[in-house]
Formats: structure tokens, sequence, C-alpha cells
């Protein structure tokens, strides 16, 4: 397999010529990378597919390393489908920050104003509150009763816009606005929200706002447990026992915009540049957007030291700047992220979960591997 698979658009001059032999001497960032991440799948407990998608203007670099099936040995490609899991708390920013400039919300809209059936209690949680998870909304997924239920059918069928009843009965985690705590709620309400301002159901506005936009042909939002074909196979990694393919265990109305959507690398890439580039958005939105609130870290944490914004975090790397977001879920961790102007992109995907409850020492190996990475973006 080659080091990368280097592609360049016509108009750029094809593609990147091959070191000349007096080169060989010469540091090969590329090589490096290369073996950095199959360390990652050859490291106990490690993820059976790695693929990492680079972007310079119109050239992109697809690194990759394992495969995309374990029955069948076949390769990943950034054409395949995968579970996006929290970063799709981004595309839930974009739709809401968009209605924003549109004057249908405003950063500082309620709970209240817009979402008067939630609980009174909640009434004051902004919209700004929600986007950087200082809303203090208790966290639906930690309810014992959600995990009930799931437990009982991991397919069980939610009402997606029902999921905040299974904390309606409780307070504030902490008053809004007093600190930072991510919360998978909050992008529930800001869909709520959105829908509200509009009368448009979710799944449409993402199409309006989002896909065509930015041209994303090969991203959905489902509703059910099975992922459009070809797809990345998701694994749970425990030896000494097999890895257990659970790509389609989970259902995804349980977590709809806080983590259900479906992309390939390749739709990533292109909703991260443009995303984290800012191109959605009015400067006057984009300079919200980019308040950070110090130390927030997205779940699990990206590489550097992260800051919150509204439904992005800041990574300061060792060799800069990146806006980007991350998710992970059974089977899957998620890593978009470009430079402030969008030019330059990476994202990284494994096909096994990891977080700092799960697989903490193999969270801390993948965030070195993506510094280096990003490292490798900004750079060269």
């Amino acid at each position: 397999m080659p080091v990368a698979v280097v592609i360049a658009a016509a108009a750029a001059g094809g593609l990147v010529q091959p070191a000349h032999a007096g080169d060989e001497a010469r540091p090969n960032p590329g090589q490096a990378l290369q073996r950095s991440i199959q360390k990652l799948v050859d490291t106990a407990g490690g993820p059976p597919g790695v693929i990492a998608v680079l972007t310079r203007g119109d050239r992109t670099e697809v690194y990759r390393a394992g495969v995309a099936d374990l029955k069948t040995g076949s390769p990943l490609h950034a054409t395949d489908h995968m579970r996006l899991a929290s970063v799709s708390k981004a595309y839930s920013g974009a739709v809401a920050l968009q209605l924003v400039d549109q004057g249908r919300l405003k950063l500082d809209t309620t709970i209240g104003e817009r979402l008067p059936s939630l609980p009174a209690a909640w009434c004051k949680v902004t919209l700004r509150q929600l986007l950087n998870h200082t809303s203090g909304l208790p966290d639906y997924t930690g309810s014992a009763e959600f995990r009930r239920l799931l437990g009982v059918d991991p397919h069980h069928v939610f009402d997606s816009r029902k999921l905040l009843d299974f904390v309606a009965d409780k307070p504030l985690v902490f008053p809004a606005g007093a600190r930072y705590q991510y919360s998978n709620s909050d992008n529930i309400a800001v869909a709520l929200m959105a829908e509200a301002a509009t009368g448009r159901r979710y799944e449409d506005l993402l199409k309006q706002l989002v896909y065509q936009p930015l041209n994303l042909r090969r991203t959905s939002l489902p509703q059910g447990f099975r992922l459009p074909r070809p797809y990345l196979h998701g694994y749970a990694v425990d030896p000494p026992a097999p890895p257990e393919d659970v790509t389609e265990l989970f259902g995804s109305s349980g977590v709809w915009a806080s983590g259900a959507v479906v992309a390939t690398p390749n739709d990533l890439t292109a909703f991260i540049r443009g995303y984290a580039g800012g191109s959605l958005l009015s400067p006057q939105t984009r300079k919200q957007q980019l308040t950070f609130v110090p130390g927030g870290a997205s779940e699990p944490a990206g590489p550097g030291v992260n800051a919150a914004g509204l439904s992005i975090f800041r990574y300061t790397t060792r060799c800069g700047i990146l806006y980007g977001h991350t998710g992970n879920t059974a089977g899957y961790t998620q890593l978009a992220a470009a430079t402030p102007d969008g030019k330059r992109s990476l994202t990284f995907s494994i096909t096994t979960q990891t977080s700092k409850s799960i697989k903490p020492e193999l969270l801390a190996q993948v965030r070195t591997v993506q510094e280096d990475f990003a490292c490798a973006l900004l750079r060269h």
C-alpha cells in the first residue's frame, strides 16, 4: 500500500510527482504519518481501521491503515459511510447560527421563549449557552430510563423530539452560564429551537442550510440502525476476545441532532472546511461563534489545548490552531478540523470507540497522532 493516496485537481497540474532517488536521505513526513496510524492498528485494543484525510487547497492526501471490514479484508475508502457521533453537534450549530444570521433566532433567545413546554427551571437558558455547553441542562443520555430502554432493545425507536423528557424532572446542573459542562441535551434543544423558529423539520433545515450549500451528497441523518453502503465497519475491541462488529448495534433516533449524522470522510472534509472556515456565516455571527470558553473540551478531547466556542472547538497544537469538533460512539472515534480560513483540513477516523472513560490510554495515543497530522497539515 502506498504511503498516501495523493489526489490533485486537474487545474493544479495532476498528481504529486514521486520523490527522486536523491531524496531518499531526506525525512519523509508521509512515511512517519503512515507508521503512526499503522501503530494504532497494531496496538492491543486498537482500531481495526484508521483513515485520515488531509487537504491543502485543492490537494488531498488520504492515509489509511488496517481494513474497513475484518470479515472481507476490504480496504478503507474516503467514500465509505461512517457514524460521525458528536461531530453532529457542529451540524446543528451550522443550522442555528445561520438562523441567527437570518434573524429568526438570536443568541440570547431563551428556551422559555421558543420552547415553553420544557421545564420552567430551564426557561432562562439561552441559545448561546446551549451552543457552548454552559447551559447546565442535565444530560438525557445519563438517564436511568433511557439506558434501560437501550439495554432491553438497542434498536429501540425513540421519539427524537421528546428525548429531553427523560430529564424533564431535573433542575439545571448549575446556574445557566456559570461553567462549562458538555451535555448531549444541549444540541437536542438547539434543533428544537430551530424547528420552533422556522416551522420546519430539522432534517429539512439540514438539507437547505448545510448539505446543499456545501454540496454534501453522501451525508444523512438516519433514524434507524442501518448505514448506507458501503460503510466503514465499527468495532468493539476488547482483547483477548475477538473484535465485535457494532456498526449497526444501536439505532440513531436516540441521539438525533446530538450525534446521528452519517457521512463519508470526503463529505466530512467538505463540511469542516466550510464550517470551520466560516463560509456559512456572516462576519458578525462568526465573531460570536469564535468567542471561546478556555478549557472547554469536545468529547473526546481533540489534539492540543482545547477551548469551546459555539458548536466549534479551538485546538491549539504545538504547530498552530485548528477549529473543529470530535465525537465518539460505539465503533467510532472522530476528529474533523480545519484552519480558520478553511483552506486546510484534517479528518481523522478510527473504527473503535475511545474517550476519557473508554480506553483512555488509546485516546492519549490517538491525540498524539492527531497532533502529528495537524503539524504535517500546518507546516507543509
